[in-house]
């Protein structure tokens, strides 16, 4: 590939990028209603705080589901091909295991798994 074929590719991607950008603020529906920038649009109006904090828990939970499902995305495709890539291949996926196994004793040892 050629810097040229590689320049063009980025200009037209950033050109494509700024067109979509722009259609999307042009094109939908906008509501001068003030109920829009309430905190929630349910049509109750809030009582006390409407800006709370969460727990950092639910967002370490999040993540942790995050890296085990993507874990499940790189492991489909390494077990279809893995007879035709060998003992290599293998090697690689155990120390792929390992470390995601050394992430998930980490959070096991500072309790992020506990749901309070």
């Amino acid at each position: 590939m050629s810097s040229e074929s590689l320049i063009l590719f980025f200009i037209v991607g950033a050109v494509f990028v700024g067109a979509v950008l722009i259609f999307s603020s042009l094109v939908p529906p906008k509501s001068k209603n003030p109920q829009k920038s309430e905190a929630y649009e349910c049509g109750i109006p809030t009582t006390g705080i409407t800006w709370l904090q969460f727990n950092i828990g639910y967002y370490l939970f999040a993540i942790l589901f995050l890296v085990f499902d993507v874990e499940t995305v790189f492991v489909f495709p390494w077990a279809v091909v893995m007879k035709e890539l060998g003992m290599i291949a293998f090697v690689e996926i155990i120390i792929f295991f390992v470390i995601l196994g050394l992430g998930l004793l980490y959070a096991w040892k500072k309790h992020a798994l506990i749901w309070e």
